[in-house]
């Protein structure tokens, strides 16, 4: 347990005045799991029975809700929906940092973006008349991409000397309504023949669903990678169209089809056949997502050399290969990007270690990289590799609606293992099948996702009791609290032509519950009432108050009173 004695000054965390160190404290995460103003058969959340949620909720001292949104995120505007992964950067270091689309916006806006040295290492292919290479998400969703940043990313490209550009489109359907992809391609054709117009050679030459080609994340499927590589870089696929619209429209005609899981397409020329957009040696490559998690994959494949998950069967000599971001600071991968990172320093966990805690985080595959990367402050590895134990439960390779438990029952039997052996001081746990199982559009497996949470939650907080430990649940965003898209005047649900309900896949902008408590929790303990608009950055100082120390003094107030 805490042994501190080594820690350099500028970590020393003071001792709380009131609250005791030396109980363990478990942070669980029910990731996607809002507080919803709409209360109806179509919140997942509302609807699940969850008598230990409903527990922490009725105890008004110790539960509160939180904003996991926008600019306490540091988004660019509170329209703006949270995510995993900014959730999880700002539970994890206290602070509220600007992210991706923020970086992104102020870089286009200030024109810094084509004056950097990753524009000016991709600008070396195309003033040589190299190929320009966009690929990412065609999405004005905010979650991994934004189509305006896309537009003018290809307009000052063309304005600073891209000659021929070439658009490798994801279809999303999951941040944005199914169905839109249509929409989106037709807009992108549009701009794209305005600029063909000015004397580009643009034009759209492959794609194909978000969750089906090229985005996967931690490696749960390469070959959803190495679909994309094919129709991007080969030119193969199994389905070869002369336009990108009539590829998307035709598509969405399969059985089953939908925006995510759309097959991967390749556009051809309409005379000769073949394919207009491969990509060639001497080309240049920008993936212009944001976000990180389903970048990191198609990157290692564009950077590493010496590459082995999939054959690549060719792979272009000299590419000038660069990412909107560097999607992993510590691999630094990739080595070049047009976007620097937020630098997030001194989070909550690096304090943790050096104070002499010791630390457990666990979640499955599909959250792992949260509990552990964007915690750290999107930060491989670990800060002491003898005070901190990861563990990663595989997901399932299956659509999640198929099996809503994901790996909810393992997590919380390592997580019950780890108290028990008396080794942890702070343990964190992610539970990630509310959101997950959220993004499939699926209501009733989304209300058995998050009905499995609650029974596991409320066995993980009983052992918290049995060893007089304390807690605090809470989430990172909200997902599964709305599965319908609405009227915005009515809140009714929308219907299709068919009369059917349209599913919401996304994220919302509800308030997220944050609940404390334990058998080891002072009774004074309660949560303070002068933060009325407390965001999801003060869940870092309350739980250290919990561990039993003062909270950093630059990190966001602590929810609660001692």
């Amino acid at each position: 347990m805490a042994d501190g004695l080594n820690c350099p000054e500028e970590f020393k965390l003071k001792p709380h005045s009131v609250l005791p160190r030396g109980k363990p404290c478990v942070v669980c995460i029910l990731d996607g799991f809002g507080e919803n103003k709409h209360k109806d058969q179509y919140n997942a959340v509302h609807s699940a029975r969850t008598p230990n949620v409903d527990k922490l909720r009725a105890n008004a001292q110790r539960c509160r809700f939180v904003q996991a949104h926008g600019t306490w995120v540091g988004l660019p505007s509170d329209d703006d929906m949270g995510n995993s992964e900014v959730g999880h950067n700002a539970i994890g270091s206290g602070k509220v940092y600007k992210q991706g689309a923020s970086l992104v916006d102020a870089a286009l806006e200030s024109g810094d973006l084509f004056k950097g040295d990753g524009f000016n290492h991709v600008k070396q292919a195309f003033v040589a008349g190299g190929t320009l290479h966009l690929i990412g998400l065609l999405s004005n969703g905010g979650v991994h991409a934004r189509y305006e940043q896309l537009k003018q990313l290809f307009r000052g490209s063309f304005e600073a000397g891209a000659k021929r550009i070439r658009l490798h489109v994801l279809t999303d359907g999951r941040d944005v309504p199914d169905g839109t992809s249509i929409e989106f391609v037709g807009q992108l054709e549009k701009d794209l023949e305005d600029l063909r117009a000015k004397g580009c050679d643009a034009l759209i030459a492959s794609g194909g669903g978000r969750m089906h080609v090229t985005m996967d994340r931690y490696e749960a499927d390469w070959g959803i990678v190495e679909r994309g590589w094919k129709a991007h870089v080969l030119g193969e696929a199994p389905h070869k169209f002369t336009s990108a619209v009539e590829a998307v429209t035709e598509l969405r005609k399969l059985p089953k089809a939908n925006d995510q899981f759309l097959e991967p397409f390749v556009i051809v020329d309409e005379k000769t056949g073949d394919a207009v957009g491969t990509i060639q040696d001497n080309d240049a490559v920008v993936l212009f997502n944001y976000r990180s998690d389903r970048m990191v994959e198609i990157s290692k494949a564009f950077e590493y050399e010496n590459f082995t998950s999939f054959d690549r069967v060719r792979y272009p000599k000299n590419l000038k290969f660069a990412g909107m971001l560097q999607y992993d600071g510590d691999l630094k991968l990739p080595a070049n990007y047009l976007v620097p990172p937020p630098f997030i320093e001194k989070t909550s966990g690096e304090y943790m270690v050096k104070n002499g805690l010791s630390i457990f985080a666990c979640s499955e595959t599909q959250k792992f990289g949260h509990v552990t990367f964007f915690w750290n402050g999107n930060r491989s590895g670990y800060f002491d590799e003898k005070r901190e134990t990861y563990v990663e439960i595989p997901s399932d390779k299956c659509p999640f609606n198929e099996k809503p438990d994901m790996k909810t029952r393992e997590i919380t039997e390592a997580g019950i293992a780890a108290l028990k052996s008396g080794r942890y001081d702070l343990l964190r746990i992610n539970y990630a099948s509310p959101d997950m199982v959220g993004h499939t559009g699926s209501l009733e497996a989304t209300i058995r996702a998050c009905e499995t949470c609650d029974k596991c939650l409320g066995e993980l907080l009983a052992e918290v009791d049995k060893l007089g430990g304390v807690y605090l649940v809470c989430s990172d965003h909200g997902n599964a609290d709305d599965m319908v898209q609405r009227n915005k005047k009515t809140g009714q649900p929308l219907t299709d032509a068919d009369g059917n309900n349209m599913a919401l896949t996304s994220h919302t902008l509800a308030p997220v519950m944050v609940a404390v408590g334990g058998a080891g929790l002072k009774d004074s303990v309660k949560m303070r009432e002068d933060l009325p608009k407390a965001g999801i950055a003060s869940i870092t100082a309350t739980f250290i108050n919990l561990c039993g120390y003062e909270a950093p003094s630059d990190y966001e107030p602590t929810l609660i009173d001692a």
